[in-house]
């Protein structure tokens, strides 16, 4: 079970509510977000005006003149980007605003297990063959000082556009940076960089540039805003927190998305049959954005860019039918390693273990990620999942972490044990000789600092609400906090000594509950989709419960629960009734 914690941030919400024509609830939710009283009406009404400007971006306006001048003498472009949904989308803003500007340019997507993460040197000399003068990165570039001083003997300009944490050394106490030698880096995350806001992601970061190329080029900036779909698009994709501009961006960019004109966009909604009304921050997270990650894990990730820029419908249709089917193949190898990996869990010693590192060779190495990543949900742990490289004697894998943990500082702490590592606090990836397995996992569990409440998962309340306080109308205006994701999570309610008048089982295996709850004389659904079992163990502690299936057709009808919950409308025949989704239940004891 979870550590429930309650949000308890001070404010007149009254007042706040009145002044701004919503639920003490609302606002209270909102200052729990961190939202400044000054800031209710701009949270509550994002516009374009709220999007920060371009020119803060360090050498964003250096890069922009460099692209011109290349255009202006012909010389060939090449952009190389990544073959994640950041990468993808980053590489289609880019390269179809430098069509927009009569540029020479292509694109090249590196293939993950031929090519590695990011611009590489035999990248760099495939482009000097191809005769390209510049090359720009886009979601990669920061770490690829090798491959750039390559490119820079061969007597090419590099620009490099990214998001991702600077790759640092310690001398004397002082952090300092390790850059690349390009001829501009655009990336908030260095140290001198003005840029307010830091956590935007590489498709935002291309984005802003483009705007900044189109003032110079002498072309409309509203046409910059054709790529607001995709920005957004690669935010959520990318997991970037949903705060700032990243919330507005993917606020304002869902309203396109849902009216695109884009037909690779518009083929993926159908083909997974999703109702562009009804589109969410959800859908690109968990239904969309895996299809379009699917290509770069399992084929290239250029067939998704192709997607993006396919004119006709019908040859967008078939390219959205094979990402889908792709994805369901990833789907079905993530799950073999899953189980394989807890597998692993089971049988080792891996108990005292904070960091987890487990070695899985036959494992496809672009499931890696996915699979850390389940195991750090599940054990609340952070998570590196290795497995064999293509390269004789290493292993290559990815890492997931819990928000107590920066993997990526702590990689660094032990970074003379890998070939290669870089990614971000909470995700990371890696290479390193397959005899340094043990000698990395000793090590990150030395030095780990994680304590037993850090390795808790902890579920943060965002106000007590009896049942009798929840209305369609008060959830209708729950919906105006979205997108809810990273950063902006759904808000949770908490409510104690609730009667269970009846419960079922649901799903294909009963694995799930179906409540009818009571709480004087208000009368709610609630489903649960957590661990049935484990809360019929807990009420059997509590109460002397018989068996499973006692307490699924036969349990005490004084059975009172205490539960955090998030409301919603469930709409069937046109008739709406309220519906709690259960995060976590307990049972009241005697």
């Amino acid at each position: 079970m979870s550590k429930w914690l309650l949000t308890n941030k001070k404010a007149d919400f009254k007042a706040l509510a009145r002044a701004n024509g919503i639920d003490q609830v609302t606002a209270r939710v909102m200052v729990n977000r961190g939202v400044a009283e000054e800031d209710f009406d701009a949270y509550l009404h994002p516009s374009l005006d709220q999007i920060r400007n371009p020119h803060d971006l360090k050498d964003v306006d250096r890069a922009a003149d460099l692209l011109s001048e290349a255009i202006d003498a012909g010389k060939k472009i090449r952009i190389i980007g990544d073959y994640d949904i950041d990468g993808i989308q980053s590489t289609y803003i880019l390269h179809q605003a430098l069509l927009t500007c009569q540029a020479d340019v292509d694109y090249v997507l590196p293939k993950r297990i031929e090519d590695g993460y990011g611009l590489n040197s035999h990248l760099v000399e495939d482009a000097h063959e191809s005769g390209v003068s510049l090359i720009i990165t886009c979601d990669n570039g920061i770490a690829a000082k090798e491959a750039i001083a390559r490119a820079k003997d061969l007597g090419m300009m590099v620009i490099v556009t990214d998001h991702h944490e600077v790759p640092f050394a310690m001398a004397d106490g002082k952090r300092l940076d390790r850059l690349p030698p390009a001829d501009a880096i655009v990336n908030p995350k260095q140290a001198d960089c003005p840029y307010p806001f830091k956590e935007i992601c590489g498709a935002v970061v291309a984005w802003k540039l483009v705007f900044v190329l189109y003032e110079k080029r002498g072309v409309s900036v509203t046409l910059a805003m054709d790529f607001l779909e995709n920005a957004a698009f690669a935010t959520v994709g990318d997991v970037m927190p949903l705060v700032d501009e990243n919330r507005t961006i993917v606020s304002l960019g869902l309203e396109r998305l849902r009216k695109t004109s884009n037909p690779g966009m518009a083929a993926l909604m159908r083909v997974r049959e999703i109702d562009p009304d009804h589109l969410s921050a959800y859908h690109i997270g968990f239904i969309l954005g895996p299809c379009l990650n699917a290509a770069g894990r399992l084929e290239t990730a250029e067939k998704s860019t192709r997607l993006l820029e396919e004119k006709e419908p019908e040859k967008a249709w078939v390219l959205a039918e094979d990402l889908a089917a792709l994805n369901e193949t990833r789907k079905a190898m993530t799950a073999r390693g899953l189980e394989d990996a807890f597998t692993q869990i089971k049988e080792g010693d891996y108990a005292k273990d904070p960091v987890l590192v487990i070695y899985l060779p036959k494992l496809h190495e672009s499931i890696a990620g996915l699979v850390a990543g389940k195991v750090k949900e599940s054990l609340w742990r952070p998570c590196f999942i290795l497995t064999d490289a293509s390269a004789e004697g290493l292993v290559k894998g990815s890492g997931r972490s819990i928000p107590p943990y920066s993997m990526f500082e702590e990689m660094n702490r032990c970074k003379d044990l890998m070939v290669q590592f870089g990614g971000h606090p909470m995700a990371a990836g890696l290479s390193l000789r397959r005899d340094k397995i043990d000698s990395l996992r000793r090590a990150l569990n030395a030095n780990c600092t994680l304590t037993e409440d850090d390795l808790l998962p902890k579920i943060h309340i965002d106000v007590p609400m009896p049942l009798h306080y929840i209305t369609i109308s008060l959830v209708e205006e729950l919906k105006r906090l979205e997108p809810f994701g990273n950063g902006n999570p759904k808000p949770l309610f908490a409510v104690r000594n609730v009667l269970v008048r009846s419960l079922r089982t649901m799903g294909r295996e009963g694995q799930f509950l179906k409540f009818s709850l009571r709480e004087g004389s208000s009368e709610v659904e609630g489903v649960y989709f957590g661990d049935a079992r484990a809360f019929a163990t807990a009420v059997e502690e509590a109460y002397g419960q018989g068996s499973w299936e006692e307490f699924c057709h036969g349990f005490r009808r004084d059975l009172a629960v205490r539960m955090v919950y998030e409301p919603q409308i469930n709409s069937y025949r046109g008739r709406k009734s309220l519906q709690l989704v259960i995060r976590e239940i307990e049972p009241e004891g005697d």
